[in-house]
């Protein structure tokens, strides 16, 4: 019994830091994301001389895709929930 306890402690301080590890990635991707979208979706605001090639229609739904996908990354790395309850 106490060693079957010991390996779960074990296993759980293991997955604390797989879990803080991921979460602090899911919140980088999650801004690298969302800067992205916000570039893409507001280019003509940038000044950047890239408006005439990306100013288009397509792109600005492909920046408000990648907002939304920023937002999730954040939300997920903020909900820290990487395992299913078994």
């Amino acid at each position: 019994m106490a060693l079957e306890e010991f390996e779960r402690d074990e296993q759980r301080e293991r997955n604390k830091g797989y879990v803080r590890m991921k979460s602090i990635m899911d919140y980088g991707m999650g801004t690298l994301w969302l800067g992205m979208g916000i570039f893409l979706t507001f280019i003509e605001k940038f000044n950047t001389g890239l408006e005439r090639n990306f100013g288009d229609a397509p792109m600005k739904i492909f920046g408000v895709v990648c907002i939304v996908y920023g937002i999730f990354r954040i939300y997920r790395g903020y909900k820290k929930n990487y395992y299913r309850e078994r």
